[in-house]
Formats: C-alpha cells, structure tokens, sequence
C-alpha cells in the first residue's frame, strides 16, 4: 500500500503543517474496492508556504533567458521519459485504467504537450514594437494549477509546460484521487533540478487547499480543469483578489451526422472515443445526432462497435476499465436510471456491473436511443460509458439541438461533402469543432477550450503560452535619441 506523507515545497520534500488522522483521504482501487493508499492532506498554511516559496522564487525565474528554461523543460523530459514504468502502474493503479491505455495515452499524451512545449519556446515572440511602443509578453505570476483524475499527468502537463516556458511559478493541487501519479511527476521534476520554489506541490481537497489557492493575495492566475461547478467555486474565491481565472470544465460533445456521411467510419470511431477511459472524458462525443431515417442503422453500427470493447479487470485484456471511485461510479448508475425513468430505449447496457464482474466499478457500457434531447442523460455530463442517440427531422433541427446545451467544449460534424460539414460546424457554439474525425484530428498546437458553461481561457500551442503572460506596453520606447 502506497503511503504519501510529504509535499514538495521549495525545492524540499517537507511534512505538512497540520498532519493528523483526520486529514488522511484513503484512495481505494476502483479495480478491487480494496485499501491501496493513504494520502495526508495539507492546509492552508501549507499553500501559503507554497506560494511564499513560488513568489520569491519568481523574482529570478522569470529573467532567465528562453534558453535556460529550454534546458528546463529539456531536463524535465528526460527525467519524464526514465519514469514510463513507473508512471503507467500508478496511473493504473490510481484510477483502474487499462495497462494499455496507462502505458500509452495516459504516459504519451503528456510527452507530447511536454515536447511542443520546448519546441515552440524557440520561436515564441515575448515582445515586438507598434510604432513607438515595445509591447511584451511578461510572465503573469505565481499561478496555481488545479488539475482532476481522469487524465491526471496531461492536465496538469498542459498547464505546467507552458507556465514554466514563459516564467512562472507554480503552485500545484493535485487530485486527491490521483496523488500516486502526482508524486511521481513531483520527483521528475526533483530529479530534473527545478529551482527550488519554481514548482510546489500540496496535497488537499477543494474545500481547503483549493480554496487557499484560488483565494491567496499572491496567486496571479489560477488554472483548473475540473467540473462546471469545481470551475465556479474557483472563480468565486478568486474573485476578491481580481486574478486571472481560467477554467477548462465539462462537456456533453454533440456528433452531427449528415444524411451523406460515412455512417460505419464516424459512428464506429464515435462509440470507441466515447467508451475510451471508461467514457471519462470531457470532449466525447457522447450525443450522437442521427437523420430519423437512419435510426436504426446508427443503432445498429453502435452497438456492435459497443458489444465488442470488452470490459473487465486487467487479467481479462479488456478494453475498458472501471470509472475512478465509488462516487463516480454511483453518479453513473444513476443517470442511467433516469435516463431509463425517463423514457430513453435502452439499447445496450443499463445498471449494475457487467455480466462476469462482481466487485469493482464497473459500468456496463450503455447505449439510449429515441433520445429526447431535453432528457437529462441528453443535458448533464455523466462522465462514463454512455451514449445518446438523438434522431432529427432537418438538418436546422440536428444544429437547434447540438446548440441547446449549457456546454461548448467540443462537437463533432461528419458529411461527405466538406462544405456541408463546414456550414453546419459555423453554427455550433464549441470551442473546438472536428470535421470528419475525433481524436485522429487530435492537436496538441492548437487552441482548446470552452465557451459557455464549459469554461474560459485557451490551453495547448501559442494560445497556451498566452495563457500564462501579461501583456505590458512600453510607450515611447521607440523616441530615444
């Protein structure tokens, strides 16, 4: 059993402030519900350690030169790459993915993010001249970063590739749910000779470490990706010291199929992304917009797709594993019962583990179709293996939908006619819009976010970058003799 007792503050591994028995959280493995570790959480005296450490720390990281914060992140990912093992089985462990997937997307995604980093730090612009002016890029601050458990090493690597190419520092959450995966990136970054106080990590919940950080006086910026209600909770305590918030939060992906679009291609890929991770994704296209006329086909393609991704623990080379914890695994048979309740055809699926499985959080892979788009399982982001199968009448319809949802992370558009798929991907209110695709179109350069409910701000590539500076102008830069 893992024990994790220390944080990282300063360039020190150091004991918490205000350890006791009851600031212990026991993470259980969504695989066996057995006992797998014990995490002692901070206080606020600890983020105000943290933070002191990245303030002071701030004055000389953020005048070093691209160069030697190129040779940072350079560090960083040899030491990352050294970690692959080690990385992979507490991912898996942690949260109960898939040996495959922890070994692979859970591990490469990051190294990606890590790597387009570095790559694009040389050619980052921090400053240019307007006529007179000398505008430049600065680093906004000490920003604390706010990450969850499904993806637990990507969210914070998008965060933290960036804050540290353009000077910050850093005080990092972690979920409480995947500090195994966040103690081990601790050490990377140890062993990668980070100045001390340019990264810190504290264990906690929201209630008390995130609030101390959303809420302290010397926190520039606050980044985190979380839930639609995580994400207001922090812009409300951040809220009275005026700082920057920026917020990726949750999604209900609509998947707009065109009368004309490849049906076996885009449902087929659709339901695997759909399941991926055990449906614990905030851009999967989980309502799926299908001409009437092709209902059945759609359902038809779906399940079969659905019924051949195994589910099960390690040792039965499944494809999908359990949903993280018990609390999510108990939000899930929920919204599947109402999605029963109120009147969806259950296709595939339903309530209870799979056949086979008798411990563990297993969710059956489900599929609703005669969806209205008003139902519940249609409006609210359930975060497991669950697709919606949503007839339409008109093509107006199938827009009218996919725009009445309180989300706007990700959406989907599939027609054999490209300018078809364009006009209709013009109309929907996302962030970012896949034409003919899903996660083969993946981007790690380009801009992601939300608009509406789904958050504020831009990660990934330069808007990334932009992210973590502040832009300050020089009048009259340009009139010395």
């Amino acid at each position: 059993m893992r024990k994790l007792s220390r944080f990282y503050i300063d360039g020190h591994w150091v004991t918490p402030l205000a350890g006791s028995e009851s600031k212990v959280f026991e993470v259980y493995s969504p695989i066996t519900e057995l006992l797998s570790g014990q995490v002692l959480l901070g206080s606020s005296g600890d983020v105000d350690n943290a933070v002191r450490a990245a303030k002071k720390a701030l004055e000389t990281f953020s005048a070093t030169s691209k160069l030697e914060r190129i040779e940072l992140l350079r560090r960083i990912a040899e030491e990352y790459r050294k970690r692959h093992d080690d990385f992979s089985e507490a991912v898996a462990e942690e949260i109960g993915c898939p040996p495959w997937l922890a070994k692979d997307g859970q591990f490469t995604l990051p190294e990606m993010h890590l790597k387009a980093g570095i790559d694009l730090l040389g050619s980052y612009q921090f400053e240019h001249t307007q006529g007179t002016t000398l505008i430049r890029q600065q680093p906004v601050g000490v920003c604390g970063l706010i990450t969850p458990w499904n993806w637990p090493i990507l969210q914070i690597m998008v965060k933290l590739a960036p804050a540290l190419a353009t000077g910050c520092t850093v005080v990092w959450k972690p979920s409480e749910y995947s500090s195994f995966s966040a103690q081990i990136l601790a050490e990377v970054l140890d062993a990668a000779a980070v100045p001390p106080g340019v990264f810190n990590m504290v264990f906690g919940d929201g209630s008390c470490v995130g609030h101390a950080i959303s809420s302290h006086a010397d926190v520039a910026m606050v980044s985190v990706t979380g839930s639609t209600r995580a994400g207001i909770e922090v812009a409300r305590q951040a809220a009275f010291t005026v700082k920057r918030v920026h917020q990726e939060l949750g999604g209900k992906g609509p998947n707009i199929l065109l009368e004309d679009a490849d049906f076996e291609t885009a449902i087929t890929s659709g339901v695997q992304y759909v399941m991926l991770n055990s449906g614990q994704n905030c851009t999967s296209p989980t309502r799926l917009l299908v001409p009437r006329s092709r209902l059945d086909e759609a359902e038809a393609i779906a399940m079969k797709v659905a019924t051949g991704m195994k589910v099960g623990p390690p040792e039965a080379e499944a494809m999908i594993g359990p949903v993280a914890n018990k609390q999510q695994w108990e939000r899930v048979q929920h919204m599947i019962q109402r999605g029963i309740d109120e009147g969806a055809r259950l296709v595939l699926g339903g309530t209870g583990r799979p056949e086979g499985v008798e411990r563990g959080y297993f969710v059956r892979p489900t599929i609703f179709s005669d969806v209205s788009n008003q139902m519940a399982i249609a409006q609210e982001e359930i975060f497991g293996p669950v697709l919606s199968i949503i007839p339409y009448d008109s093509v107006e319809d199938a827009i009218s939908m996919a725009n009445d949802s309180e989300f706007g992370l990700a959406a989907y558009v599939h027609s054999a006619r490209h300018d078809a798929a364009m006009q209709v991907a013009s109309r929907i209110v996302s962030g970012q819009i896949y034409i003919n695709g899903d996660m083969n179109l993946y981007d790690v350069t380009v801009p992601f976010g939300g608009r509406k409910m789904s958050g504020n701000g831009k990660e990934f590539g330069a808007a990334g970058f932009d992210a973590f500076t502040e832009s300050v102008a020089y009048l009259g830069f340009g009139t010395a003799s």
